[in-house]
């Protein structure tokens, strides 16, 4: 089988050799590495020695050193390279032509995890707007999706509730590369950025992360693996809850639960095929920061054991279902802010349709659900079929 190459590997193999003499600048985290473990702004100055001019960090940082949301990174500077390190989540969340006015050229290198509410694909659309509006190209140096590039699930976004956290109109799975995300975010959202993605050679879009021999690296601080990827389409629902989505323990997402949870009642809740292609086991955690911190939660263990018939964000609902229906004292939405939102539940903007939280309050069945929503995933993947640069 090919070798999996991602974009940065393909620039430091020779597409560098595009982009003499330009002023570059790199939107990349700890996760921007080839498959040497040679970041991208080593990279990018060994190939092209003094082009590099401004680094840029998403969420978490440009280190992925700061936790949890609305967590804000201060700008610093790089001591090895001499050039400012500009923070894209602190008081702006775009460039601001202060920023771009070192630049020619904006080199983006982010590790996306296949999920409609991961803020880095809103980062992304906020620079290719930025730089649009000053004349500065964009090029993505793409990577896999490690969800796979095949199947896609969930509802697609009211344009109402477009967020930080809904950056287009994509369901909740969205099937898409950053790179093929970026074209569909220029295009559909009427951009027009000078975009180019440098595609990756070697993978294929039915590859989910374990099958592209690369090797996982946290791109933010409660993604510790590919295991917690699988699940985030679904489990992501939990940051708009009380209860905890694990954040505080080693497995965050994998691991959820409350002090209240009643864990064999929550699980004869279930319907028969809400666990298709996972495992419940039960579990007693507790986290060390974050919701219900210091406090003894029972809860469960998601494990993934069929990624082909896993539905994480079909499941994840059949989940919220089962604990709103047996702790109806006790569950409780989460009260904004969320993610720089102070007015919207941040359920609404997780799910991305405020009637869908109607929906499921009212008891309407998970599958139910997904049946409505199937028209407008039919629809969704007509479009991203354009943009898709892996056959």
């Amino acid at each position: 089988m090919e070798e999996v190459l991602p974009g940065l590997d393909v620039f430091g193999q020779g597409s560098w050799r595009a982009f003499p003499g330009r002023r570059l600048g790199v939107l990349a985290n700890q996760a921007s590495v080839d498959r040497s473990l040679r970041t991208t702004a080593q990279v990018v100055q060994e190939r092209l020695p003094g082009c590099l001019t401004a680094l840029f960090g998403p969420q978490h940082g440009y280190g992925g050193e700061d936790q949890d949301n609305m967590v804000e990174t201060s700008d610093t500077d790089d001591p090895r390279l001499g050039i400012p390190v500009f923070s894209l989540y602190s008081e702006t969340r775009e460039p601001l032509p202060h920023m771009l006015d070192r630049i020619d050229l904006l080199l983006v290198d982010l590790q996306d995890v296949g999920t409609r509410v991961y803020t880095f694909a809103s980062t992304v659309k906020n620079c290719l707007r930025a730089c649009a509006k000053q004349g500065k190209g964009v090029v993505v140096l793409d990577r896999p999706n490690p969800l796979g590039g095949n199947r896609t699930e969930g509802n697609v976004i009211d344009p109402d509730y477009f967020s930080f956290v809904g950056p287009g109109r994509i369901p909740m799975r969205h099937g898409l590369t950053i790179g093929e995300l970026a074209l569909l975010f220029n295009e559909e959202l009427g951009i027009g950025c000078r975009l180019e993605v440098l595609p990756m050679r070697g993978w294929r879009r039915r590859m989910l992360w374990g099958e592209t021999g690369l090797r996982w690296i946290m791109p933010s601080t409660n993604m510790p693996c590919a295991e917690t990827a699988a699940v985030y389409p679904g489990q992501v629902l939990w940051e708009g809850t009380n209860l905890s989505e694990g954040r505080g323990t080693c497995r965050p997402f994998e691991i959820f639960g409350a002090p209240f949870l009643d864990a064999p009642a929550v699980r004869k809740a279930l319907d028969a095929d809400a666990l298709r292609g996972c495992h419940l086991q039960d579990y007693s955690f507790r986290p060390t920061f974050h919701k219900w911190s210091q406090d003894l939660c029972r809860g469960f263990m998601l494990h993934v054991t069929d990624p082909e018939i896993y539905d994480p964000y079909y499941t994840s609902l059949c989940l919220l279902q089962a604990v709103m229906a047996v702790h109806p004292d006790h569950f409780e939405w989460r009260k904004p802010p969320y993610e720089y939102e102070y007015e919207k539940a941040p359920i609404d903007l997780i799910l991305g349709d405020p009637a869908l939280r109607g929906d499921l309050e009212s008891g309407t069945p998970a599958g139910t659900l997904k049946r409505r929503w199937h028209p407008d995933l039919v629809e969704y993947d007509g479009r991203r079929s354009r943009y898709q640069l892996y056959r």
